[in-house]
C-alpha cells in the first residue's frame, strides 16, 4: 500500500478515537446519580432546597445539612404510579437513561460518508471514464514510475537489435557516470526517437536501458496527454518533467509519439488542427528546450512507428536529434530472438531454431514470441511433455494461414479444383529457378476464405529484386489460374487473392520501379505504404493524362497476360506430374517439400526452345516477303 494512503487511514482511525472519548467525557456528567428512591426520601425529610425538572431526569440541591460534601444532585424521573408502588414495598429503585449519543452521531455522520462515497467512488469514475479525470487531480501527469526492481528486463532480454543496442548502451554510460561520459565535452542528446514497426521491440529497449543503469522509469503513452479539458496537457507535461526533475537521473519514455507530436496546422493523417493537442506539444517542445540532460540526468525517449507525420519543430537539432531505427529482424536476428524465448518452454531435441527463422521472413519480435506460445499452446493441447518441432511448423501455419477448418465440408469438384489449384502454384515455383522452394501444400480450408494454401520457404533474406525475379513471382501466383484454364477450361473465384497479388506487383513495377519500356523510366504514383508499413486508406493523386493512365493500364495487363502464359507453358509441359500429384494431394490432404515431384527443368528448355523456332519459321516468309518488296520497290522507283 501507498505510503500516503497508510497515513491517511491512521489519521483517521486516531480521529474517530478521539472524537469518540470527546463525547464520553462531554455526556458522562460530573455529578453524582442519586437513587430515585432515596430522592422521594430526601424530599419527605425536607432535605431538598431547589429542584430543576427536566424531560428525562431532575436536577436540584440539597440542603447544606442534609449530606457533607455534596450540594447538587442528578436523578432519573420514573413514573408517578410505579415509584408509589416500590416505596410501599419498601424497594430502593432508581431511573436509568440509555445513552443515545452514539446512535445520534452516526445518524448524522453515515448519511454523508454514503453521499460521499456515492461522489468518490461512481461520479468520479465516471468523469475519468469521459476524460475528466477527477477534478483534484486533472493537471497531475498518468505516468508510471518504474523502479530498478519492477522494469526486470535487461539488454540480455533484448535480441535482434543491435544495432540499435548498441546506441543505447551509450544512455546507460551517461546515466551510470554523467561525470566521466562528459569529460571530453560531449553531451546526451536531449530526446532520443525510437523508431519501427509495429512489434519490434521499442518498448522493450526502452525498459532494458532503465533496467540496465538502475534509475526511475516514467512511462507514459502520448495518447494520455490530450483530455477533454483546454490546457490540461500542457499541464501534464509540466508536472511530467517536475516529477522527473526530482527523481533525476531518471528515463522518461513517451509511447506512441504520433498521438502527440503530429504535425500542426494540418489535418493530414490525424495530426494537428486541434488547439488541445497543439499546446500540448508546445508545451513539450519548451520543456525540451528548458532542460540540459548533461546537468539534471533526465534522458527523454519516445516510441513511434510513424515518424512521417511528427512535426518538424519536434525532430530539429537539440530536441529528438537522434532517431535509431529499431527495424524488422533478419535471419540472424530471428533465430537470437527464438533462442529468447525458447527458454521459457520445455522443448524437445528436434526443435530447430534455424530452420523456424527461415521460415518466418519479415515477423518481427513480437511475432515470434507468439509463434512460441502458440506452439506451446497446442503441445499443451495434445496433453504431450515437451514441444516438437511439428509444433512450430502448426503454429506458423496458423499464424500465416489461419485456424484450420476441418469442418468445412467441399464438394468433390471443388475439392478437385482446389488441389489442380495449388499444385498449380507449387509446380511453378518448382520450376522457376529463382523462386523459393515450396515447404508444404494444403487443401485443408484455413483463416476466413482460404480453401488452400501453398507455404514457400525462401532460402535467404532479400532487399532487391530483379524484373525477372518479379515475374517468375507473377508466374507463380498465376499458376493457380493457369492450372484450372488447363484441366477444366474454366476459371473460378478461388484466384482472386493471386489476381489481386499479381496485380499489386504488376503496377509497381510499371508506376514506381520503372520497369516498362514503353513509359519509360520515371515513377507515375506514389507508394501506397508509409515508412514502416502499410497505410491504412492512402490517398493519391494523378499526376499523368488518361492517355498515360490507358498505357499504364495496357502496361500492366500485359505483365500478368505474360505472367499467365508463363505459367500455362510450364503446366502445359509437366500435366502429367500436375493431374498425378493433384491426385496424390487429394488423397493424403496435405503435402510436404519431400513428397513433391521433382520436375525435369530440360523438358521446359526443349519446349521452349522448340516454340522460338516455330516462330521464326513462321517469321521468316513474311520477312521475306517484305525484303522482296521493298527491292522490287527500290528497282521501280528509278524508272
Amino acid at each position: 500500500m501507498d505510503k500516503k494512503i497508510q497515513l491517511n487511514i491512521i489519521y483517521a482511525v486516531i480521529a474517530v478515537f478521539v472524537i469518540m472519548l470527546l463525547q464520553s467525557r462531554l455526556v458522562e456528567s460530573p455529578v453524582e446519580v442519586l437513587p430515585y428512591s432515596e430522592f422521594e426520601q430526601l424530599l419527605k425529610d425536607k432535605q431538598i432546597e431547589e429542584v430543576y425538572v427536566r424531560p428525562d431526569y431532575l436536577e436540584g440541591k440539597l440542603k447544606k445539612s442534609s449530606r457533607e460534601g455534596q450540594e447538587r444532585f442528578v436523578t432519573t424521573r420514573v413514573d408517578p404510579q410505579l415509584a408509589d408502588h416500590l416505596s410501599q414495598s419498601n424497594v430502593k429503585f432508581t431511573g436509568i437513561i440509555d445513552s443515545t449519543w452514539l446512535r445520534d452521531l452516526l445518524s448524522w455522520v453515515l448519511p454523508v460518508l454514503f453521499f460521499f462515497a456515492i461522489w468518490q467512488f461512481f461520479f468520479r469514475r465516471l468523469a475519468e471514464k469521459q476524460g475528466a479525470g477527477g477534478l483534484m487531480s486533472v493537471g497531475k501527469s498518468k505516468a508510471k514510475v518504474y523502479v530498478v526492481k519492477d522494469t526486470k528486463v535487461t539488454f540480455g532480454d533484448v535480441a535482434g537489435v543491435e544495432e540499435a543496442k548498441d546506441e543505447l548502451k551509450e544512455i546507460v554510460s551517461f546515466l551510470k557516470n554523467p561525470k566521466e561520459y562528459g569529460r571530453l565535452g560531449a553531451h546526451m542528446p536531449k530526446g532520443i526517437l525510437l523508431v519501427g514497426a509495429p512489434g519490434t521491440g521499442k518498448t522493450l529497449l526502452a525498459r532494458a536501458v532503465a533496467g540496465e543503469a538502475g534509475v526511475p522509469f516514467f512511462s507514459i503513452s502520448g495518447s494520455e496527454f490530450v483530455e477533454m479539458f483546454v490546457g490540461v496537457g500542457a499541464a501534464r507535461v509540466r508536472d511530467l518533467f517536475a516529477q522527473a526533475s526530482k527523481a533525476a537521473p531518471c528515463i522518461i519514455f513517451i509511447d506512441e509519439m504520433d498521438a502527440l507530436g503530429g504535425a500542426r496546422g494540418s489535418g493530414l493523417y490525424g495530426g494537428g488542427g486541434h488547439d488541445e493537442k497543439e499546446q500540448t506539444l508546445n508545451q513539450l517542445l519548451t520543456e525540451l528546450d528548458g532542460f540540459d540532460p548533461q546537468e539534471q540526468g533526465i534522458v527523454l525517449l519516445a516510441a513511434t512507428n510513424r515518424p512521417e507525420v511528427l512535426d518538424p519543430a519536434l525532430l530539429r537539432a537539440g530536441r529528438f536529434d537522434r532517431q535509431i531505427l529499431v527495424d524488422r529482424p533478419d535471419k540472424s536476428g530471428r533465430f537470437a530472438i527464438l533462442l529468447v524465448h525458447l527458454k521459457k518452454i520445455t522443448c524437445a531435441t528436434d526443435i530447430a531454431p534455424e530452420s523456424i527463422a527461415a521460415l518466418t521472413p519479415g515477423f518481427s519480435g513480437a511475432d515470434l514470441a507468439t509463434i512460441v506460445n502458440e506452439a506451446a499452446l497446442l503441445a499443451t493441447r495434445r496433453d504431450a511433455r515437451e514441444v516438437t518441432m511439428e509444433d512450430f511448423n502448426n503454429a506458423i501455419e496458423r499464424v500465416i494461414a489461419g485456424l484450420e477448418k476441418k469442418n468445412r465440408l467441399l464438394n468433390p469438384h471443388e475439392r478437385m479444383v482446389v488441389a489442380h489449384h495449388e499444385m498449380g502454384h507449387a509446380l511453378v515455383a518448382g520450376a522457376l529457378p529463382s523462386s523459393d522452394p515450396v515447404h508444404k501444400v494444403s487443401i485443408i480450408p484455413r483463416g476466413i476464405g482460404a480453401l488452400g494454401y501453398t507455404i514457400q520457404r525462401p532460402t535467404e533474406d532479400r532487399f532487391l529484386m530483379s524484373r525477372a525475379e518479379l515475374e517468375n513471382k507473377m508466374a507463380v501466383l498465376m499458376g493457380g489460374r493457369a492450372a484450372e484454364m488447363l484441366i477444366f477450361a474454366e476459371v473460378t473465384t478461388g484466384a482472386a487473392d493471386d489476381l489481386d497479388r499479381a496485380t499489386t506487383i504488376a503496377r509497381a513495377m510499371v508506376t514506381q520501379y520503372g520497369m516498362s519500356d514503353t513509359l519509360g523510366q520515371m515513377t507515375y504514383e506514389e507508394s501506397r505504404q508509409s515508412l514502416l508499413g502499410q497505410m491504412p486508406f492512402p490517398t493519391q493523386e494523378r499526376h499523368y493524362s488518361e492517355e498515360t493512365a490507358h498505357e499504364i493500364d495496357c502496361a500492366v495487363r500485359g505483365l500478368t497476360d505474360h505472367a499467365r502464359e508463363k505459367a500455362l507453358a510450364i503446366l502445359t509441359t509437366f500435366r502429367e506430374e500436375l493431374e498425378e500429384s493433384a491426385a496424390r494431394l487429394l488423397e493424403k490432404e496435405t503435402l510436404l517439400a519431400d513428397e513433391l515431384p521433382r520436375l525435369d527443368v530440360s523438358k521446359l528448355t526443349a519446349r521452349t526452345s522448340a516454340s522460338h523456332a516455330v516462330e521464326e519459321q513462321a517469321a521468316a516468309p513474311a520477312r521475306n516477303g517484305d525484303e522482296a518488296g521493298s527491292v522490287a520497290r527500290s528497282e521501280e522507283s528509278p524508272r
